[in-house]
């Protein structure tokens, strides 16, 4: 009887360690897409790239550009920290990341971009300006480029901030990425990146549920 017992309970674990292996991709894939949203893209009076979009913000941006979606395109500008502000009373000033991508996008074509200033970091406060920057410059409809592992908070966020104001706001996920939500977890990088968005939507989504 207590072999039989321990058979039973040995084939137990083996089926449990077995559907986990099989189950362990399609999870781990599925909480990968909750992190992305998407929003259909149609024309628009502008396109806004969030601060740490980078260079594939860039690219989607030039890619949206020659697709007609729109012409105007601005950057929300880093604020300076402690770091920035010390090299500045010692006579020299460090470029911002969005003055780079100012420069990239001319590169690609769009000579004309904007920057707008933030006094804070954050998925809050770019939130809080935009509909100020949007209003402010008669932008009716803009087309936010996010990563796509930061989409959905973007999207989430915004919705709350943009209530009240009449600005239609469509989040694009860039087309390159180094976060993919089909493989996130098969390199450290990516788990690392997907583990703390998770935790943030999950704040979020806590804070805010409706």
């Amino acid at each position: 009887m207590a072999q039989r017992k321990w058979l039973r309970c040995g084939i137990a674990v083996v089926l449990v360690v077995a559907a986990l292996v099989v189950l362990r991709a399609p999870l781990l894939r599925s909480l990968g897409r909750m992190l992305v949203a998407e929003d259909p893209v149609t024309p628009a009076d502008a396109i806004v790239l969030t601060v740490d979009v980078g260079p594939a913000g860039v690219l989607e941006a030039a890619d949206l550009v020659r697709a007609g979606i729109a012409i105007r395109v601005a950057v929300f500008g880093d604020p300076l920290n402690a770091v920035d502000l010390e090299f500045a009373r010692r006579g020299h000033k460090l470029e911002q990341k969005s003055a780079t991508w100012v420069r990239m996008l001319a590169h690609l074509g769009i000579p004309d971009a904007e920057q707008i200033p933030l006094t804070q970091t954050g998925t809050q406060a770019e939130s809080e300006v935009l509909p100020v920057w949007c209003e402010t410059n008669g932008v009716a409809s803009v087309v936010v480029i996010a990563t796509p592992d930061h989409s959905r908070r973007v999207r989430r966020t915004l919705r709350r901030t943009m209530k009240g104001h009449q600005v239609r706001v469509m989040v694009r996920p860039t087309r390159v990425a180094t976060f993919s939500p089909e493989s996130w977890w098969q390199t450290r990088d990516g788990q690392r990146v997907g583990l703390v968005e998770l935790q943030k939507l999950l704040v979020d989504v806590v804070r805010h549920p409706w």
